[in-house]
């Protein structure tokens, strides 16, 4: 009986080599994960969190984006870590620069205001959640609905594009 064995192996100490992703193309994953959890924190507090029942990270042109599906939850905080904003989605899309676009029954809440439309794009960079798409804000006595808008990620300013709404008064 003859046992021939081979190995692959190299010297770590000499050899270093990054694996070999050259074959992978920008429309397949160069990674994917289940059951996603992200969190970003500043200084040590927590910024956001985003819950995905499924990721995958693709190279582009400038760099790599986040595909997010099976059901999105982003949790936002305020500058004392304590949640503040939830953002649900169907799908969403993480840029290099952390801007995040969110798709497919959005509904976004935050202390007693809830806002839903199809798409909502948060801008990393001033902190503004934007759409250009219908939708429909909801407060205590009040329901604003219109094409397109930009609020602040707590909910407190807002201005509707080509809105309209009803509010109701207690007699």
């Amino acid at each position: 009986m003859v046992l021939i064995m081979a190995s692959g192996c190299g010297n770590p100490g000499k050899e270093r080599r990054s694996p070999v992703t050259a074959f992978i193309g920008l429309n397949h994953p160069v990674q994917e994960s289940w059951t996603v959890k992200l969190a970003v924190t500043k200084s040590g507090i927590q910024r956001e969190v985003i819950d995905a029942g499924h990721g995958a990270e693709y190279r582009t042109n400038s760099g790599t984006e986040q595909h997010l599906d099976h059901g999105i939850r982003l949790t936002l905080f305020d500058s004392n870590g304590k949640a503040k904003t939830t953002i649900t989605a169907e799908k969403a899309l993480i840029h290099d620069n952390q801007d995040i676009e969110a798709e497919g029954n959005v509904t976004i809440a935050s202390e007693g205001t809830v806002i839903t439309t199809e798409y909502v794009k948060r801008s990393a960079k001033d902190k503004m959640i934007r759409s250009n798409r219908f939708v429909t804000i909801r407060r205590a006595n009040e329901t604003i609905r219109g094409e397109g808008f930009e609020t602040d990620e707590a909910l407190n300013k807002y201005r509707i594009f080509r809105g309209s709404g009803e509010t109701f008064k207690k007699q």
